[in-house]
């Protein structure tokens, strides 16, 4: 454990202003925390007197700032306990998922309230695998008895400017294999939008780097559209608010074009749009539901990504209006 997080853990035991702790539970990445935008929304209007948390990876917290109103507990997946003393927690949510792991970490907060799924520990709504994520969490809180509204997607302004304001976002990257869609299509749909007056940017993170050069480099365009690896979160964040367009998979970017309205065109491949896929707005998504695999962590592309074309997300981007 680094010095950053044995503080962390030490500042978790510590009575903060004499307000009740509330816990969200969800250890995941970027696309998970904001498709549970609604319901950490809800929870915060539902609990206003209450010290809230998030736990999930420490890298996230410049995002979870944008959501407003919660602080990070550094928690690295399911693998070792919530860094909170038993008893500390007044009210505990998971929002992880239904699974014995996660379960198991909530119960041994001893939270005097606790919201969940239903499991051998408590009583609660039934998981539904057919739900969007927006529904699950916002239909879990109903049953508990606390509003939500699915489509209160929106963050915060980001409190850094965009380095590229009005640029066209190409997020070559994504976690898996399954999700990358071809580096070839993606620079041909980034000479087209550029032939087309755009300012084409490419971005990813820093494992992600070497994958946007090849594609800036097949395109044709200067290096330095790319951005890859040279963006801090809420940099990220504040490109993608004033895009004005971004194409992605299923990733990061395309949920935060979702938070802030800006068009985009996400590229689905394993995951299915019905559980994933965007809010109504400006956003196409483009996938062959009838070829998917499923498999999220194969390493080459889904067949439902290879079968989205270049003319595909050129006829999505006109449908948009932006090209």
């Amino acid at each position: 454990m680094s010095a950053t997080e044995s503080t962390a853990v030490e500042e978790a035991h510590e009575p903060h202003d004499g307000k009740p702790e509330l816990l969200v539970l969800r250890a995941l990445k970027l696309g998970d925390l904001l498709v549970a935008v609604p319901a950490l929304k809800a929870l915060r209007r539902e609990f206003p007197d209450h010290r809230l948390r998030y736990a999930a990876q420490g890298w996230l917290s410049e995002a979870l700032g944008l959501v407003g109103g919660y602080e990070l507990l550094p928690t690295h997946g399911l693998d070792e306990p919530l860094a909170m003393e038993p008893g500390v927690v007044d009210v505990a949510v998971n929002l992880h998922g239904s699974g014995p792991e996660s379960q198991g970490r909530i119960e041994a907060l001893q939270a005097r309230h606790t919201i969940g799924h239903r499991s051998q520990y408590r009583d609660g709504p039934p998981w539904r695998a057919e739900l969007h994520e927006r529904e699950r969490w916002v239909s879990l809180l109903a049953w508990h008895g606390i509003d939500a509204d699915p489509l209160d997607i929106h963050l915060n302004t980001p409190h850094v400017p965009s380095p590229v304001p009005g640029a066209t976002v190409l997020h070559v990257g994504a976690a898996y294999g399954s999700r990358l869609w071809p580096a070839e299509r993606f620079a041909a749909v980034a000479a087209a939008l550029d032939s087309a007056g755009h300012n084409v940017v490419f971005t990813g993170g820093s494992g992600e780097r070497d994958r946007a050069l090849d594609v800036c480099l097949r395109s044709g365009l200067a290096e330095d559209a790319v951005l890859a690896g040279r963006l801090g979160l809420a940099e990220f964040a504040a490109t993608i608010a004033a895009a004005r367009l971004v194409v992605s998979a299923d990733t990061g970017a395309a949920h935060l074009a979702s938070a802030y309205g800006t068009p985009s065109v996400v590229l689905f491949g394993p995951a299915p749009p019905e559980i994933w896929g965007p809010p109504p707005g400006p956003h196409v998504v483009l996938t062959r539901a009838e070829l998917r695999r499923g498999d999220t962590f194969a390493p080459e592309p889904d067949p439902a990504l290879l079968a989205i074309t270049v003319p595909d997300v050129l006829a999505a981007v006109r449908g948009l209006g932006v090209f």
